[in-house]
């Protein structure tokens, strides 16, 4: 899987992007195809925050017809990142094992419908 990162209003240091490439690589153990693409943007959602600075982190996979967002928001950037990576990873897991019903389902369909034909009765 390939993952461009980007930062929006802040500075994209190393550190910030081992930890973001590290944490999307994470997800690969769920995806069966590599030429997925991942869209990473990070940065502060809002630059007059009173409270403190805000932090987003977005991610959209997309590729291998697959097509994922997520966003989330925290007090902390690392935080937010972990968040994001949750959410995205719940929804690889949701659409792998929605994969794999519609294949069972259809799976049954054709077995049952083998049943009704008669191909291994001897005639005779």
């Amino acid at each position: 899987m390939r993952i461009n990162i980007q930062a929006t209003g802040i500075e994209l240091t190393p550190a910030i992007s081992e930890y973001v490439e590290k944490k999307i690589r994470a997800l690969e153990k769920f995806m069966r195809h590599a030429d997925a693409v991942a869209q990473v943007e990070v940065g502060r959602s809002t630059q007059h925050h009173k409270t403190g600075e805000v932090f987003k982190a977005e991610v959209h996979i997309t590729g291998a017809g697959i097509d994922l967002y997520a966003v989330s928001e925290h007090s902390d950037l690392y935080a937010a990142i972990d968040l994001v990576k949750d959410d995205i990873a719940r929804s690889v897991v949701q659409l792998k094992g929605k994969r794999e019903t519609l294949t069972r389902r259809g799976a049954k369909a054709i077995k049952n419908m083998m049943k009704g034909f008669n191909f291994f009765k001897r005639r005779g």
